[in-house]
């Protein structure tokens, strides 16, 4: 089949898909461009692959960047086309970074390991093959034919099983050229130790002080006395969607959480749902979601029947539960009275718009916290580095802080308009103090909403007293938890920092 066959029917598949892909014709034709390039390092194999070695093998190239949700959407995808098809088809990740900190190999080492992929994955900082291959956005799939020349590109995330259908007749209209063969690789160590890639982490009301973290890759919700010693986990440890008994229930990845004295709701992220633990019993259940990626959130419908999208982060007013369903750039509310979910904020368009709530715009929205008097939804819309406000009351309006637009990101501290932030993922709120988990700045970022600046946190004058000292690395949660009291999960390290504002001092408090 020529390759001009090939694209015909590519853009057919395309033309089907439901999640927001579309068929890009690309200007490049023939042999595809070399992406053993010097220089660029290799994670996962031994040894750069250059595409001479892969000849008789359908090859796929996920040009991906680690902070973007779209793209983290698609790693099951390939991951079953490559159980599936273990000779047949090679995935070749090319990291290619958007954010600053997204060009540090250390970061992309953390990525591999956090989404498990097994798959080569190439880092390509400067974005070499990103040009060499006319990519223009993320995620973009490139099909390389087993004949070595390029076939054409797929931008935006595909629909799973159209997308899977794609690729199964690409294999049969190919199979006179393949030539299946097992790819050799190396992948990375898991990581060891208690906790692994720990998202949110919040406080659990009652007498007793307790917190409860997501321990995303653990796929597990940990319950952590004052001390920060395990009181009790939910969840088998088993990736899944189990409803259940604590020790047989299953989550995947969940990231974000929000406790009261009685129960726990977790955002399961990898399962596009909203759980909820009994604190009493330890059952979980679930309260939303089907278990598979929806798309833009709009009126009322039923909880259970109804598809969210990575929800990242929740928080409780009465009986509504916010919830950043970072998937479609929204902000859903779940009502605990009927069991219902709808669109809260945010028309599922991908930018840094304010405005009345349902026409605005946010990007990957990932932390969320409520003022102490209930009149303010504090949120880190990490794709624009903003924090955002809405109010809560009839005419809900949506205001952004600090950030500038979707490529507007740093380290600058000064007047809210001049702030810049680089893809916060934590949001917390004393008065009229805003801390934020600066998580691709490797830092804590303070608010003064009164004086409208932002600086770093007390003046970033804190003393570590840890025997050996480990820079903080891509902190994804932290809590204000009274007077003297932060707590800042620094998901790269795998523990909790606690910060004492009294001494300015901070050491690990739980790992």
């Amino acid at each position: 089949m020529n390759v001009d066959a090939y694209r015909r029917l590519i853009a057919v598949f395309i033309l089907l898909m439901t999640a927001g892909p579309s068929w890009a014709q690309s200007t490049l034709s023939g042999k595809a461009p070399e992406i053993a390039l010097p220089g660029l390092q290799w994670l996962n194999v031994a040894a750069p692959i250059p595409l001479e070695k892969l000849r008789g093998r359908l090859v796929i190239l996920d040009f991906w960047t680690l902070g973007c949700i779209n793209c983290v959407h698609i790693i099951p995808t390939l991951r079953a086309l490559e159980e599936r098809y273990p000779d047949k088809i090679v995935v070749i990740g090319v990291h290619s970074p958007k954010f600053e900190r997204e060009k540090s190999i250390v970061s992309v080492r953390d990525a591999i390991r956090r989404y498990e992929i097994h798959h080569p994955v190439i880092h390509d900082p400067e974005m070499q093959l990103w040009k060499a291959y006319g990519v223009e956005a993320w995620p973009t799939l490139v099909f390389v034919g087993a004949d070595g020349k390029l076939l054409g590109q797929v931008q935006g995330e595909p629909e799973p099983q159209r997308f899977n259908r794609l690729v199964m007749d690409l294999l049969k209209q190919s199979a006179g050229e393949l030539k299946p063969q097992h790819l050799a690789l190396k992948p990375l160590e898991a990581v060891q130790g208690r906790f692994s890639f720990p998202g949110k982490l919040k406080s659990v009301a009652g007498a007793e002080k307790r917190l409860a973290l997501a321990d995303a890759g653990h796929n597990q919700i940990v319950l952590l006395n004052d001390k920060g010693a395990d009181v009790r986990r939910f969840g088998s440890g088993k990736e899944g969607f189990i409803d259940g008994a604590a020790n047989k229930a299953s989550f995947h990845h969940p990231q974000g959480l929000i406790a009261t004295n009685d129960a726990i709701y977790v955002a399961d992220t990898g399962n596009h749902a909203i759980r909820k633990i009994d604190l009493a019993t330890g059952n979980v259940s679930t309260l939303a979601g089907t278990g598979q990626r929806g798309s833009v959130l709009g009126n009322p419908s039923a909880g259970k029947v109804t598809a969210l999208a990575s929800p990242w982060d929740l928080e409780r007013k009465g009986q509504q539960i916010y919830f950043a369903n970072a998937g479609t750039h929204q902000i859903g509310v779940l009502n605990l009275a009927d069991n219902k979910v709808a669109m809260f904020a945010g028309s599922g368009a991908e930018e840094l718009k304010d405005g009345a709530a349902r026409e605005v715009g946010f990007a990957q929205p990932s932390g969320l916290v409520i003022s102490a008097d209930g009149a303010t939804l504090y949120v880190a819309d990490s794709e624009s580095s903003a924090i955002r406000t809405i109010t809560l009351n009839n005419k809900p309006m949506v205001k952004t802080l600090v950030g500038a637009g979707l490529f507007d990101f740093g380290r600058t501290n000064g007047t809210f308009k001049v702030g810049r932030l680089q893809h916060p993922l934590g949001v917390a709120v004393d008065g009229q103090q805003l801390l934020v988990a600066d998580t691709y700045n490797n830092a804590i970022r303070s608010l003064d909403l009164a004086a409208k600046q932002i600086s770093e946190f007390d003046g970033g004058t804190y003393t570590c007293m840890d025997p050996v000292c480990i820079p903080t690395r891509e902190p994804a949660g932290i809590v204000i938890d009274g007077k003297d009291r932060v707590l800042l999960v620094d998901t790269g390290n795998q523990r909790i920092e606690e910060y004492r504002p009294s001494s300015k001092t901070y050491h690990t408090w739980a790992r």
